[in-house]
């Protein structure tokens, strides 16, 4: 089928420049500028090995310097364990089997370790992820297969566009606020005790009664994660089978996966969180498995492997027939073992599984090996925003009814090729466009019978909140009465744009990026100052927390030397906040400060113009949001020029002109 056809094009083209883009930053980077960008750990020790599945061996390292910095190593990633004494031949290919914390376990593509790695200086790479995309590719070509089929292929004709959805129209509302009743009582005889709004509990109805899709449309703080572990528990309660729930990161899979723990599931967390806690590691397999009670049993036949097969690699190489026949008995052996070990592992799975009542994973972890022929009625992909289209296929094709939840308008997928970004092919060719345009928008578009706006937000001040609503969500967005008015102290403005037009404060090109040093030291000399006037509403302990914020990294990197150095924040350091709009979508602050960097005379702003990211900035802040940007440079763009508009007609303009005493 076409479609499958063109979004297999688009992967390829994607996949290309991916594998280009990290080719070349291997090869141009040390093991030290690897390691800061969170492609390496180095140094590393290995704390144990063991023998797994298919005779390859299991090494568990840790890292023991530089802990604290962020990575990208993570469970199902394809990694290498090398020697500095000469990493282009000392390495050895493996996957990761595990990671928390400082430690990893990588399964290597090898029954036993090399002879350098008794020599120290030990790291581990993250290798291109083949892998994922292997997988995408394989999605794609079974949706192509399947679509034409009566039964299984229904989902798909639904989302491709042959086929409308349907809807149940004999589904009890779900119960709000009444636990009483007990249509949809959890799988622990207990009834939901979170009261849903209106929209949250019509987004619930929405999923019961779909037959097909549904869709969840979560602007920022309207309780998206809430409506979903409801909805989810109705689900399982009705259903009385195993629900799928991914997300396209570690981090939200994390989330819901305790979310709905906390709700009194029995959730089975496939893959590894990154995040360490107790509460998460008692929801992996891992942690299950290690507590069933075959796994002494287990750990016995292990050691008896281990035994047999370093009594086989005592001997040498030069030996005789008798001697062979001997070192090839104790490896069958150890083989045997092995594979009775394979079955126990696999009926602690089997038994593990078919007590689960939700499992959750990435969307490529939804077809790790454990849980690889496991279907079910019901698919959730949440944060589907920023999910992949060819990713979504891997949950999809194991599921007969679709659930999605995210905001379009907010951060789409991180693509690498701009020419697979913009699909223009595709879109001369009238189809959906490139791989920019996610499954999720899509489908918005193109059924909107299917989908619940979440209205009532719990996060902002009306005014932070009130263009966001006006361009984005057809001024249907609310403030809760909670949040409404709320403001840092009685009389503060809850939103400012400060123009820097005429200042002289002017862009910078630095390489690839961008700086504006006089709009940066403008905004840290302005929170200053705000803190100074705060310091006299709150002490040190119930501080409001601030973000400064800016689209660009390297006028990220010079804001936050500016904090640091600014003697009137030095007190105030673990209350703010400085990074990329990025880093923070889906965290909020007390206090958001946005500085615009772009300022020219040629009214350039780049990828300014992606005016979701700016979405996501904008709704970060709960009781004050500070904008401060050259208005001749940003009124380019409709969009800001009806945000400097908005701002005016709130009194909420100043002119950086008025702050000339500082």
């Amino acid at each position: 089928m076409d479609y499958f056809k063109n979004l297999t094009t688009l992967l390829k083209t994607e996949q290309s420049e991916d594998r280009r883009l990290y080719e070349e930053l291997a090869r141009s980077t040390t093991v030290a500028q690897r390691r800061e960008a969170g492609l390496a750990w180095f140094p590393v020790v290995i704390r144990d090995t063991e023998l797994g599945r298919g005779d390859y061996l299991t090494v568990e390292v840790e890292r023991t310097t530089n802990q604290d910095l962020p990575h990208q190593l993570r469970f199902g990633a394809q990694a290498a364990l090398f020697s500095n004494h000469d990493a282009e031949t000392h390495r050895v290919e493996g996957t990761i089997s595990f990671q928390g914390g400082n430690r990893l376990r990588l399964t290597l593509r090898t029954d036993e370790l090399p002879d350098w790695s008794r020599d120290g200086r030990l790291g581990i790479d993250l290798l291109f992820d083949d892998n994922s995309y292997t997988e995408m590719f394989s999605a794609l070509r079974h949706a192509a297969t399947t679509i034409e089929k009566a039964e299984e292929g229904r989902l798909i004709r639904v989302l491709t566009g042959q086929q409308a959805p349907g809807f149940a129209t004999s589904v009890l509302p779900y119960p709000t606020g009444n636990p009483t009743q007990a249509s949809y009582r959890q799988p622990n005889g207990t009834a939901p005790t979170t009261a849903l709004n209106p929209s949250q509990q019509a987004a619930v109805d929405k999923i019961l009664a779909a037959e097909d899709l549904a869709i969840v449309h979560g602007p920022p703080g309207t309780g998206k994660t809430t409506t979903l572990v409801q909805a989810i528990c109705a689900l399982v309660g009705r259903d009385k089978g195993p629900v799928l729930v991914v997300a396209p990161s570690n981090t939200a899979v994390d989330l819901l996966s305790e979310k709905l723990s906390d709700s009194g599931l029995n959730v089975l967390r496939v893959g590894n969180p990154a995040k360490v806690s107790e509460q998460l590691q008692s929801l992996t397999l891992d942690s299950r498995m290690a507590e069933h009670t075959a796994v002494k049993e287990i750990k016995r036949l292990k050691k008896k492997a281990a035994e047999f097969r370093d009594m086989a690699h005592k001997y040498k190489r030069n030996f005789g027939q008798a001697e062979r026949e001997q070192r090839k008995a104790l490896f069958d052996e150890a083989r045997k073992i092995l594979r009775e070990v394979e079955s126990m592992e696999q009926y602690i799975i089997d038994d593990i599984l078919t007590r689960a009542q939700v499992v959750t994973a990435t969307l490529v972890g939804a077809n790790h090996y454990t849980v690889r022929s496991l279907r079910y009625r019901t698919a959730v992909i949440d944060e589907a925003g920023q999910a992949l289209e060819p990713a979504c296929w891997i949950p999809v094709l194991k599921a007969q009814r679709l659930i999605l939840a995210g905001d379009h308008c907010q951060l789409p997928p991180t693509i690498k090729s701009e020419e697979a970004a913009r699909g223009q092919e595709a879109l001369n060719n009238g189809k959906d466009g490139g791989l920019a345009v996610t499954l999720l928008e899509k489908l918005v578009n193109r059924y909107p019978e299917a989908v619940v706006l979440l209205e009532e937000q719990y996060r902002m001040h009306t005014r932070i909140m009130g263009y966001s609503s006006e361009v984005f969500y057809q001024q249907r967005l609310r403030a809760h009465p909670t949040v409404a008015g709320h403001t840092l102290f009685p009389g503060d403005a809850p939103l400012s744009f400060i123009d820097t037009a005429g200042c002289g404060f002017e862009e910078r090109s630095e390489g690839t990026g961008m700086t504006n040093p006089e709009e940066g030291a403008f905004l840290v000399r302005h929170a200053t100052q705000l803190i100074k006037e705060l310091s006299t509403h709150y002490t040190i302990d119930d501080f409001p927390a601030l973000a400064v914020i800016s689209p660009y990294r390297n006028q990220v990197q010079l804001l936050q030397d500016l904090v640091r150095q600014a003697d009137g924040l030095k007190a105030y350091a673990d209350k703010i906040a400085v990074n990329t709009i990025d880093s923070f979508q889906g965290q909020e602050r007390d206090i958001v400060y946005i500085g615009m960097t772009r300022s020219n005379p040629d009214n350039r702003i780049g990828f300014l113009s992606e005016i979701r990211r700016m979405n996501v900035a904008m709704t970060r802040a709960r009781k004050k949001l500070v904008v401060i940007g050259d208005s001749a440079t940003l009124s380019r763009l409709p969009f800001y020029a009806g945000f400097i508009a908005y701002a005016e007609r709130l009194e909420a303009y100043q002119s950086a002109w008025e702050f000339a005493e500082w």
